[in-house]
């Protein structure tokens, strides 16, 4: 019986898991998932009888053995790990699925796994994935039809429903890993626009954001995420001259959350003393300057020129970050004292539902003259453990996965989706699913 090895069953995976079983079940294969926790894994799985749970632990001697027994691996891992998978699987001649971002190690590993005749496939989610194969879809598309694409821009981001937690300010909670939300842009961005080289550091970045609006969903803000140059090459616009990626967020988020980077509440550089001791009133104040006379209000509202009624005071005072309450760790960093006060109150909650919200820009030239098509896609979840960012994650993986045990991919070697081999097929499944981008002539 042909199997697939699912490793990690964290907030992610419980679509990518469900669909798998349900092919499984029309395929007669096996699906094993494997996690540091049995319970989790087994609570993935269910009673179905094409899956199975397992402890797992990557870095364990036994996790060889396990990988030898299948014929697909989708690494849900830390992104860390997938390298570590990966030179298992080329050990053992296993293809290999992640949603993760190429990561340099993983590039080194492109030559090995083409001459073992392997596939992996990174970049296979929502950003990255979705972003790129409904993005190629269309560059393609213009491109067929003789356009000349000279900008493209995208942001993606994971929020909340409109009807969910009204009284939230930010229009924000942890829909995917709270770390990774905490230290999210901490490295410099860069990107091309109108034929200029422009880079935007840490401390910027909340600072510089592009308004995007999309119709029936009304308006939002995007800043640039991580390096969109790389991309030109990959997306076949070597002389383009905008090409920006982003993160989308609602009106008025990037402002309050420049406040605790500029304050340093996102650093992870450094321990801090006396966390045990430490209230989130006392964890803010700390990193304001001494005024025996002031209130730590006064003193952000003083530091940062804002209004103590103001949306950036209005939401770190909803997010209970001046509020005596314990911070409840025994040490951390900034970033990991802020992550554990915050999931507090943007932890979602078992009615909540979360929404995805994704929008591209393309601009070209055909016939002398100028065009403009946007793309919006929306999702919503359907509660805390079936989210859209789950679906919109797991969904291409699976469906990937798929195509991989049926035989029905030719590529090898480390590969992100942008050929139309693979964007054709997983995007119109997603169609079928409910997940698919809408196009309109902008004039």
């Amino acid at each position: 019986m042909r199997s697939i090895l699912v490793l990690g069953a964290g907030r992610s995976s419980s679509a990518l898991i469900d669909y798998l079983l349900l092919q499984a079940k029309a395929h007669d294969w096996q699906v094993t998932v494997g996690d540091i926790s049995e319970a989790a894994a087994r609570d993935r799985v269910g009673d179905t009888s094409a899956g199975s749970a397992i402890v797992f632990d990557i870095q364990d001697g036994s996790s060889d053995a396990v990988i030898r027994k299948h014929d697909v691996v989708i690494s849900v891992l830390p992104p860390t790990l997938h390298a570590v998978v990966a030179r298992k699987c080329l050990d053992h001649n296993k293809h290999l699925l992640t949603a993760s971002y190429v990561s340099p190690e993983m590039k080194q590993l492109d030559k090995e796994a083409k001459e073992k005749g392997l596939l992996f496939l990174n970049e296979c989610g929502l950003d990255p994935g979705i972003d790129h194969m409904s993005a190629m879809q269309v560059i393609d598309k213009i491109k067929e039809a003789g356009g000349e694409l000279y900008s493209f821009e995208s942001f993606t981001g994971g929020l909340i429903a409109t009807e969910t937690d009204p009284g939230n300010p930010w229009r924000y909670k942890f829909t995917w890993n709270p770390r990774n939300v905490v230290m999210a842009g901490q490295s410099t961005a860069k990107f091309l626009q109108e034929g200029q080289y422009k880079y935007i550091p840490y401390q910027q970045l909340f600072r510089r954001t592009t308004p995007v609006e999309v119709p029936g969903y009304g308006a939002y803000e995007g800043y640039a995420n991580r390096d969109s140059l790389t991309y030109r090459a990959t997306y076949g616009l070597e002389n383009i001259q905008t090409m920006l990626r982003g993160t989308l967020r609602n009106e008025g988020f990037c402002a309050a959350w420049d406040v605790l980077v500029q304050l340093g509440c996102t650093d992870d550089s450094y321990r801090m003393e006396h966390v045990d001791a430490m209230t989130h009133r006392t964890f803010m104040n700390s990193f304001l300057d001494h005024h025996p006379k002031y209130t730590v209000e006064e003193k952000i509202t003083g530091r940062f020129g804002l209004s103590a009624s103001g949306p950036e005071m209005t939401r770190l005072v909803w997010s209970g970050l001046l509020e005596e309450t314990p911070v409840g760790l025994k040490s951390g960093s900034p970033a990991e004292v802020l992550e554990h006060i915050l999931n507090k109150r943007w932890k979602l909650n078992s009615e909540d539902r979360d929404m995805v919200v994704m929008w591209h820009r393309f601009r070209y030239r055909k016939n002398s003259s100028d065009h403009e098509i946007q793309a919006t896609l929306v999702a919503v979840g359907e509660d805390s453990t079936r989210t859209a960012m789950a679906k919109t994650v797991g969904l291409p993986l699976g469906i990937a996965a798929r195509l991989v045990m049926e035989g029905k991919i030719g590529a090898r070697g480390v590969v992100i989706p942008v050929t139309r081999e693979f964007y054709d097929p997983i995007l119109a499944e997603l169609k079928i699913l409910g997940i698919a981008l809408k196009e309109r002539a902008v004039k």
